[in-house]
């Protein structure tokens, strides 16, 4: 029997096969749940703050939607609603914090951080992403993967791009642990590391899966199921970096040419916001420094039917609101 009451969620390097795979078939339950309308509110009474040193759309707005759903309460704290960091310490953040609440949810830079958190608060503390993971995307990622393919042991996904970014480092474990084979693409330069691969390498052998790292994109997208990107820089690194990222990966930019090497059927995803047109600030302010029209994937494929990006996001709020019943139940 699985239980996972009390538990931090800081990486899935932390938890099972069968632990994750548990949370999803939970997710598709709380899925049909929503629906069909059916009340859900087993945690009335319960309270989670929400700690976001880094802005966010998807991951708020699915903990928010997900906590109200399962009748929790809500606080959100961002870096100019708190003390934290400016006159109070994280460790007495923590504790403090710890007295009043149920859970932590923290989005922030750094994973020491989220571990420190965790390691003080006394309560659950869930990573809404740092710089190093980002594991509740992974949950929602595979609730679109296997929605859609109706499994997931012996699919090929493939990640283009700046492969040692949170969400390519927690698609190497994620992977890995479910028996999918994973291929890394991108210049060496921006390849993971190296002991953090060496342990999914260990991982995969015993899911009967395979890891492969390559700068060649048509030997990687060879029979590739889901094709897999990222913006080409994380918010909180420099904005110097978008001309040196934009040089590196130019070659990476998932096109529809790009598509058609993966199999017929393979799917594109993409964790959001995405940089496939001229409609934001940032795009336009990079169109007239670098030139470029869009950046880690066009617009044709971001649109396009094969694009699983908007269920990607809709699969948050169910895969949080698992994983919020089962570590608070």
């Amino acid at each position: 029997m699985i239980d996972l009451r009390g538990r931090h969620f800081l990486t899935l390097r932390d938890y099972s096969k069968d632990e994750i795979l548990y949370l999803i078939e939970k997710a598709q339950e709380f899925k049909r749940l929503k629906k069909e309308h059916i009340v859900h509110d087993y945690l009335k009474g319960r309270n989670i703050v929400m700690i976001f040193e880094k802005t966010s759309t998807r991951t708020r707005c699915s903990f928010e939607v997900a906590a109200h759903d399962l009748g929790m309460g809500t606080t959100y704290l961002d870096p100019r609603s708190s003390q934290m960091g400016r006159k109070e310490s994280l460790l007495d953040t923590a504790k403090v914090l710890g007295r009043m609440y149920d859970a932590i949810e923290y989005r922030g830079f750094r994973q020491d951080k989220a571990e420190l958190l965790a390691k003080n608060a006394g309560i659950p503390v869930l990573n809404g992403l740092t710089g190093s993971y980002h594991p509740t995307q992974m949950l929602a990622d595979m609730l679109t993967i296997k929605e859609h393919f109706k499994h997931l042991e012996g699919l090929k996904l493939v990640f283009i791009g700046p492969t040692r970014n949170s969400v390519a480092n927690s698609l190497l474990v994620t992977t890995s642990k479910l028996g999918i084979d994973y291929t890394a693409c991108g210049p060496k330069e921006l390849w993971p590391d190296r002991e953090l691969y060496e342990e999914c390498l260990k991982e995969a052998k015993r899911n009967n899966c395979q890891i492969e790292l390559t700068e060649y994109i048509n030997e990687a997208l060879e029979g590739a199921d889901v094709v897999y990107t990222d913006a080409w820089v994380m918010m909180g690194e420099p904005n110097d970096l978008w001309k040196e990222r934009s040089e590196l990966l130019r070659h990476y930019r998932v096109d529809m040419k790009m598509m058609k090497k993966a199999k017929d059927n393979a799917i594109f995803m993409h964790c959001l916001p995405a940089f496939h047109d001229q409609e934001t600030e940032l795009a336009k302010e990079l169109y007239e420094k670098l030139g470029l029209v869009d950046l880690e994937v066009s617009d044709e494929v971001f649109n396009s039917e094969r694009s699983k990006v908007f269920d990607q996001a809709e699969d948050r709020v169910h895969t949080i609101k698992a994983l919020l019943y089962e570590i608070l139940k």
